[in-house]
């Protein structure tokens, strides 16, 4: 394929995109499954491009011409509250999406009705955010755009993310769950489930899976070997506290599982 149809398939790609028409992941008979040839076209895109003077006003950048910030309207019905946010073309924020400043949401990630990005929240690049999510300051939604067929980050409905939370590496976090301010989650760390007794770690396809309403809180737990096991040493685990009922206010939730 010429540059120039490489081209004209990455622009057309990235409308789509930010339409709403297609999406990196889709949710199929259950599962969640990655559509690699957008993340394909995405890198492209890269690839083509060219590096351009973008500067604002008194402020400098540069960037490749093919990934501009995308530019919205009220008929959009979105909410871009001014303070430094941008939005990477490339991506859909469904309408009754409110972002505050300053915030940044990459290239190929979709945020569906009603959810919130708050103040220093990262939506990394292909990251699949659901309705009714709410993303507090400064919780970091981790990019996975390479390899091309590897799932991105998932956050499905109804989820609360506390601040400074971190999600990283295509984990998963179910419809319904909380996590506390400050947890990390990653394929790395083992998470705790204080209700069943039992670890939570990625299946076989490598994904780390945060269940249905569970309620997840930073924790730690003893080293076993070497010497940092006399001396008393801890390394981080997120803990699973609790699972809240379908109908239980999430932020409620989180408030009675700390207490």
């Amino acid at each position: 394929m010429h540059n120039e149809q490489q081209m004209q398939l990455f622009l057309d790609t990235c409308d789509r995109l930010e339409s709403g028409e297609i999406r990196v992941a889709e949710k199929v008979e259950g599962k969640w499954r990655v559509n690699a040839w957008i993340k394909d076209v995405i890198l492209s895109g890269f690839r083509l491009g060219k590096l351009s003077d973008m500067s604002s006003g008194t402020l400098s950048f540069t960037d490749k011409d093919t990934v501009p910030p995308r530019s919205f309207t009220p008929e959009d019905g979105v909410r871009i509250v001014p303070g430094g946010t941008s939005i990477r073309r490339g991506s859909y924020l469904a309408p009754s999406v409110i972002v505050m400043p300053p915030a940044y949401v990459n290239i190929g990630a979709y945020i569906d009705e009603g959810s919130m990005v708050d103040s220093h929240a990262l939506v990394g690049s292909c990251a699949q955010v659901g309705k009714r999510v709410h993303i507090a300051a400064a919780a970091q939604i981790g990019g996975v755009l390479e390899p091309s067929g590897a799932l991105p980050v998932i956050v499905e409905d109804d989820v609360f993310i506390g601040g400074n939370c971190g999600i990283y590496e295509g984990t998963i976090l179910s419809r319904g769950s909380v996590l506390g301010s400050g947890v990390i989650l990653n394929r790395s760390t083992p998470v705790w489930d204080n209700v069943k007794g039992e670890y939570l770690r990625p299946g076989e396809d490598g994904q780390l899976t945060i269940p249905e309403y569970a309620v997840v809180v930073a924790g730690s737990r003893p080293l076993t070997k070497g010497p940092g096991r006399n001396e008393g040493i801890q390394i981080y685990t997120p803990v699973i506290v609790k699972y809240r009922d379908s109908r239980t206010n999430a932020a409620l939730s989180l408030e009675d599982a700390l207490r």
